[in-house]
């Protein structure tokens, strides 16, 4: 988890503390307003930072096999001398 993730979820707790402690129905309802939205920015801040690890990986596989792929491109004469013999 990242820091912004669990600060939003700490401000979730907070705001759930604080309308738990309110005597007025409105000012309750203001702070369970509060942690849900708290909730729901920590819910897509971990998506984002899921959907950029999977990014993240797909490039560098992307990457190693072009990477391997043009190593082997590059080598066609070490193969035939192989098969040649020598």
């Amino acid at each position: 988890m990242s820091a912004q993730h669990l600060f939003y979820l700490e401000r979730a707790a907070e705001a759930r503390a604080t309308a738990d402690a309110a005597t007025l129905d409105n000012v309750r309802d203001r702070w369970l307003r509060s942690e849900a939205s708290w909730i729901e920015m920590a819910v897509r801040s971990e998506r984002s930072e899921t959907m950029r690890a999977k990014l993240i990986a797909e490039k560098a596989a992307e990457r190693a096999m072009l990477q391997a792929t043009s190593q082997a491109e590059a080598s066609p004469d070490t193969e035939a001398k192989e098969f040649a013999g020598l």
